[in-house]
Protein backbone atom coordinates (compact mmCIF):
# COMPACT_ATOMS: atom_id res chain seq x y z
CA UNK A 1 0.00 0.00 0.00
CA UNK A 2 1.18 3.49 -0.84
CA UNK A 3 0.81 6.59 1.32
CA UNK A 4 1.79 10.22 1.08
CA UNK A 5 4.49 11.32 3.51
CA UNK A 6 5.21 15.05 3.33
CA UNK A 7 4.12 15.23 -0.30
CA UNK A 8 5.92 12.10 -1.55
CA UNK A 9 4.31 8.75 -2.33
CA UNK A 10 6.04 6.00 -0.36
CA UNK A 11 5.26 2.39 0.49
CA UNK A 12 3.76 2.01 3.96
CA UNK A 13 6.44 -0.54 4.85
CA UNK A 14 9.14 2.08 4.33
CA UNK A 15 7.44 4.87 6.29
CA UNK A 16 8.99 5.22 9.74
CA UNK A 17 8.34 7.56 12.64
CA UNK A 18 11.16 9.63 14.10
CA UNK A 19 11.76 8.58 17.75
CA UNK A 20 11.14 12.22 18.76
CA UNK A 21 7.94 12.45 16.69
CA UNK A 22 5.85 15.01 18.57
CA UNK A 23 2.53 13.33 17.77
CA UNK A 24 3.85 10.15 19.39
CA UNK A 25 5.61 11.84 22.32
CA UNK A 26 3.18 14.63 23.19
CA UNK A 27 0.02 14.10 21.17
CA UNK A 28 1.03 17.24 19.28
CA UNK A 29 -1.03 16.56 16.18
CA UNK A 30 -4.43 16.70 14.53
CA UNK A 31 -6.14 14.56 11.92
CA UNK A 32 -9.03 14.48 9.47
CA UNK A 33 -10.97 11.39 8.43
CA UNK A 34 -12.48 11.85 4.97
CA UNK A 35 -14.69 9.74 2.72
CA UNK A 36 -13.92 9.53 -1.00
CA UNK A 37 -16.57 8.02 -3.28
CA UNK A 38 -16.42 7.60 -7.08
CA UNK A 39 -13.42 9.91 -7.18
CA UNK A 40 -15.20 12.63 -5.21
CA UNK A 41 -13.92 13.86 -1.85
CA UNK A 42 -17.14 14.23 0.12
CA UNK A 43 -17.66 17.51 1.98
CA UNK A 44 -14.07 18.48 1.18
CA UNK A 45 -14.52 22.20 1.85
CA UNK A 46 -15.76 21.52 5.38
CA UNK A 47 -12.93 19.07 6.08
CA UNK A 48 -10.32 21.44 4.70
CA UNK A 49 -11.42 24.44 6.73
CA UNK A 50 -11.75 22.36 9.90
CA UNK A 51 -8.18 21.12 9.42
CA UNK A 52 -6.89 24.66 8.85
CA UNK A 53 -8.81 25.93 11.88
CA UNK A 54 -7.44 23.13 14.07
CA UNK A 55 -3.88 23.84 12.97
CA UNK A 56 -4.30 27.54 13.76
CA UNK A 57 -5.76 26.81 17.19
CA UNK A 58 -2.76 24.56 17.93
CA UNK A 59 -0.43 27.30 16.62
CA UNK A 60 1.02 25.16 13.87
CA UNK A 61 2.64 26.84 10.89
CA UNK A 62 0.50 26.10 7.84
CA UNK A 63 2.69 25.29 4.79
CA UNK A 64 2.24 27.42 1.69
CA UNK A 65 1.33 24.31 -0.34
CA UNK A 66 -1.55 23.39 1.99
CA UNK A 67 -4.09 24.79 -0.46
CA UNK A 68 -7.44 23.07 -1.00
CA UNK A 69 -6.42 22.15 -4.54
CA UNK A 70 -3.02 20.74 -3.58
CA UNK A 71 -4.27 18.63 -0.68
CA UNK A 72 -7.21 17.31 -2.69
CA UNK A 73 -4.85 16.30 -5.49
CA UNK A 74 -2.63 14.47 -2.99
CA UNK A 75 -5.68 12.69 -1.56
CA UNK A 76 -6.68 11.56 -5.06
CA UNK A 77 -3.15 10.26 -5.73
CA UNK A 78 -3.19 8.13 -2.58
CA UNK A 79 -6.68 6.81 -3.37
CA UNK A 80 -5.55 5.88 -6.90
CA UNK A 81 -2.66 3.85 -5.43
CA UNK A 82 -4.85 2.11 -2.84
CA UNK A 83 -6.57 -0.36 -5.16
CA UNK A 84 -10.07 -0.55 -6.55
CA UNK A 85 -12.87 -0.26 -4.02
CA UNK A 86 -16.40 1.10 -3.90
CA UNK A 87 -15.10 3.99 -1.80
CA UNK A 88 -12.18 4.91 0.44
CA UNK A 89 -11.64 6.32 3.90
CA UNK A 90 -8.72 8.75 3.89
CA UNK A 91 -6.86 10.00 6.93
CA UNK A 92 -4.73 13.15 6.95
CA UNK A 93 -2.48 13.30 10.00
CA UNK A 94 -0.53 16.50 10.74
CA UNK A 95 2.04 16.89 13.50
CA UNK A 96 4.72 19.39 14.48
CA UNK A 97 8.30 18.64 13.43
CA UNK A 98 10.56 16.89 15.99
CA UNK A 99 12.46 19.00 18.48
CA UNK A 100 11.96 20.40 21.94
CA UNK A 101 10.05 19.07 24.91
CA UNK A 102 6.68 20.59 25.74
CA UNK A 103 7.96 23.77 24.08
CA UNK A 104 8.54 22.91 20.40
CA UNK A 105 11.68 24.08 18.65
CA UNK A 106 9.71 24.73 15.48
CA UNK A 107 6.09 25.40 14.57
CA UNK A 108 6.56 23.75 11.15
CA UNK A 109 4.69 20.55 10.44
CA UNK A 110 4.97 17.17 8.77
CA UNK A 111 2.03 15.18 7.47
CA UNK A 112 0.82 11.81 6.29
CA UNK A 113 -2.08 10.81 4.03
CA UNK A 114 -3.23 7.21 3.73
CA UNK A 115 -6.37 5.45 2.48
CA UNK A 116 -8.28 2.22 3.01
CA UNK A 117 -10.93 0.73 0.75
CA UNK A 118 -14.52 0.29 1.98
CA UNK A 119 -17.48 -1.57 0.45
CA UNK A 120 -20.23 1.05 0.29
CA UNK A 121 -19.95 4.03 -2.09
CA UNK A 122 -22.53 6.00 -0.09
CA UNK A 123 -24.05 5.86 3.35
CA UNK A 124 -26.42 3.02 4.24
CA UNK A 125 -28.57 2.51 7.31
CA UNK A 126 -27.36 -0.24 9.63
CA UNK A 127 -30.47 -1.56 11.37
CA UNK A 128 -28.71 -4.24 13.40
CA UNK A 129 -28.99 -4.13 17.20
CA UNK A 130 -26.91 -1.21 18.47
CA UNK A 131 -26.84 -0.87 22.25
CA UNK A 132 -25.03 1.88 24.13
CA UNK A 133 -24.17 2.77 27.73
CA UNK A 134 -22.64 5.70 29.59
CA UNK A 135 -18.86 5.69 30.04
CA UNK A 136 -18.21 7.29 33.42
CA UNK A 137 -14.62 6.30 34.23
CA UNK A 138 -13.27 9.51 32.69
CA UNK A 139 -14.74 12.79 31.46
CA UNK A 140 -14.37 15.11 28.49
CA UNK A 141 -13.32 18.64 29.45
CA UNK A 142 -15.68 21.22 28.00
CA UNK A 143 -13.98 23.89 25.92
CA UNK A 144 -12.38 24.58 22.57
CA UNK A 145 -9.66 21.89 22.58
CA UNK A 146 -12.21 19.09 22.97
CA UNK A 147 -13.89 20.14 19.72
CA UNK A 148 -10.73 19.33 17.72
CA UNK A 149 -9.79 16.00 16.13
CA UNK A 150 -6.48 15.85 17.95
CA UNK A 151 -4.27 12.86 18.74
CA UNK A 152 -5.40 13.06 22.35
CA UNK A 153 -8.19 10.48 22.15
CA UNK A 154 -7.40 8.27 25.14
CA UNK A 155 -10.91 8.59 26.51
CA UNK A 156 -12.31 7.12 23.28
CA UNK A 157 -9.77 4.29 23.41
CA UNK A 158 -10.59 3.41 27.02
CA UNK A 159 -14.31 3.78 26.40
CA UNK A 160 -14.07 1.47 23.38
CA UNK A 161 -12.33 -1.17 25.50
CA UNK A 162 -15.07 -0.82 28.12
CA UNK A 163 -17.78 -1.18 25.45
CA UNK A 164 -16.14 -4.30 23.98
CA UNK A 165 -15.71 -5.93 27.39
CA UNK A 166 -19.39 -5.35 28.22
CA UNK A 167 -20.91 -6.16 24.80
CA UNK A 168 -22.00 -2.62 23.96
CA UNK A 169 -21.67 -1.22 20.45
CA UNK A 170 -20.82 2.27 21.71
CA UNK A 171 -20.77 4.53 24.76
CA UNK A 172 -21.83 8.08 25.50
CA UNK A 173 -19.19 10.37 26.99
CA UNK A 174 -19.89 12.98 29.66
CA UNK A 175 -18.10 16.22 30.46
CA UNK A 176 -16.91 17.38 33.88
CA UNK A 177 -20.43 18.65 34.61
CA UNK A 178 -21.80 15.11 34.03
CA UNK A 179 -23.61 16.26 30.88
CA UNK A 180 -23.67 14.40 27.56
CA UNK A 181 -21.01 15.47 25.05
CA UNK A 182 -20.76 12.83 22.31
CA UNK A 183 -20.34 9.14 21.56
CA UNK A 184 -16.95 7.41 21.44
CA UNK A 185 -16.71 7.98 17.69
CA UNK A 186 -19.20 10.68 16.76
CA UNK A 187 -21.82 13.25 17.65
CA UNK A 188 -25.13 12.47 19.34
CA UNK A 189 -28.63 13.56 18.32
CA UNK A 190 -31.83 12.95 20.29
CA UNK A 191 -35.31 13.05 18.73
CA UNK A 192 -38.37 13.86 20.85
CA UNK A 193 -41.43 14.50 18.71
CA UNK A 194 -40.57 17.32 16.30
CA UNK A 195 -37.61 18.51 18.39
CA UNK A 196 -34.08 17.32 17.67
CA UNK A 197 -31.46 18.04 20.29
CA UNK A 198 -27.67 17.85 20.17
CA UNK A 199 -25.03 19.07 22.66
CA UNK A 200 -23.44 22.45 21.85
CA UNK A 201 -19.75 22.73 21.03
CA UNK A 202 -19.18 24.63 24.28
CA UNK A 203 -20.00 21.45 26.20
CA UNK A 204 -16.96 19.75 24.66
CA UNK A 205 -18.34 17.75 21.73
CA UNK A 206 -16.39 17.25 18.52
CA UNK A 207 -17.00 19.78 15.76
CA UNK A 208 -18.11 16.98 13.47
CA UNK A 209 -18.45 17.33 9.70
CA UNK A 210 -21.57 15.15 9.51
CA UNK A 211 -22.92 16.95 12.58
CA UNK A 212 -22.70 20.16 10.57
CA UNK A 213 -24.49 18.56 7.62
CA UNK A 214 -27.33 17.29 9.84
CA UNK A 215 -27.67 20.71 11.50
CA UNK A 216 -27.95 22.28 8.03
CA UNK A 217 -30.50 19.66 6.91
CA UNK A 218 -32.69 20.27 9.98
CA UNK A 219 -32.54 24.02 9.34
CA UNK A 220 -34.13 23.47 5.92
CA UNK A 221 -36.98 21.26 7.16
CA UNK A 222 -40.12 22.97 8.49
CA UNK A 223 -41.26 19.84 10.35
CA UNK A 224 -38.36 19.85 12.83
CA UNK A 225 -36.81 22.25 15.34
CA UNK A 226 -33.13 21.98 16.27
CA UNK A 227 -31.99 22.62 19.83
CA UNK A 228 -28.23 22.93 20.36
CA UNK A 229 -28.46 22.77 24.14
CA UNK A 230 -26.91 20.93 27.07
CA UNK A 231 -28.16 17.33 27.28
CA UNK A 232 -28.47 15.51 30.61
CA UNK A 233 -28.07 11.71 30.76
CA UNK A 234 -31.67 11.54 32.00
CA UNK A 235 -32.88 12.79 28.60
CA UNK A 236 -31.46 9.72 26.85
CA UNK A 237 -34.29 7.59 28.20
CA UNK A 238 -36.92 10.19 27.35
CA UNK A 239 -36.07 10.40 23.65
CA UNK A 240 -38.06 8.66 20.92
CA UNK A 241 -34.95 8.18 18.83
CA UNK A 242 -31.21 8.55 19.13
CA UNK A 243 -28.53 8.44 16.46
CA UNK A 244 -24.77 8.98 16.15
CA UNK A 245 -23.08 10.75 13.25
CA UNK A 246 -19.57 10.47 11.86
CA UNK A 247 -17.77 10.53 8.52
CA UNK A 248 -17.34 6.76 8.26
CA UNK A 249 -20.95 5.61 8.72
CA UNK A 250 -22.89 8.84 8.20
CA UNK A 251 -25.78 8.11 10.58
CA UNK A 252 -25.83 5.21 13.03
CA UNK A 253 -29.20 4.62 14.73
CA UNK A 254 -29.08 3.52 18.37
CA UNK A 255 -31.52 0.70 19.13
CA UNK A 256 -31.21 0.45 22.91
CA UNK A 257 -29.99 2.32 25.99
CA UNK A 258 -30.61 0.42 29.22
CA UNK A 259 -34.37 -0.36 29.15
CA UNK A 260 -35.14 2.17 26.42
CA UNK A 261 -35.80 0.92 22.87
CA UNK A 262 -35.53 3.50 20.08
CA UNK A 263 -37.12 4.01 16.67
CA UNK A 264 -35.06 4.91 13.59
CA UNK A 265 -37.61 6.79 11.45
CA UNK A 266 -35.87 10.18 11.52
CA UNK A 267 -32.43 8.63 11.03
CA UNK A 268 -33.71 6.95 7.86
CA UNK A 269 -35.16 10.22 6.57
CA UNK A 270 -31.99 12.17 7.27
CA UNK A 271 -29.73 9.53 5.74
CA UNK A 272 -31.44 9.92 2.38
CA UNK A 273 -30.95 13.68 2.55
CA UNK A 274 -27.31 13.26 3.63
CA UNK A 275 -26.60 11.05 0.60
CA UNK A 276 -28.21 13.64 -1.66
CA UNK A 277 -25.92 16.31 -0.19
CA UNK A 278 -22.91 14.05 -0.66
CA UNK A 279 -23.74 13.50 -4.33
CA UNK A 280 -24.56 17.10 -5.16
CA UNK A 281 -22.25 19.00 -2.80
Amino acid sequence: MMMNLNGQLVEDSSAAAHPLNRAMNYGDGVFETIRVSAGKVLFWEDHYFRLMSSMRILRMEIPMNFTPESLEQQIQQVVAESGKAAAHMVKILVWRKPGGKYTPESLEVEYLIHAEGIDQPFYTLDEAAYEIELFKDHYVLSGLLSTLKSNNRLISVLGSIYAKENDYQNCVLLNENKMVTEALNGNVFLVKGYKIKTPPLLDGCLKGIIRKQIVDIIGQLPDYVLEEETVSPFELQQADEMFITNTRVGIQPVSKYRKKQYENKVAREFLAKLNTRARLG
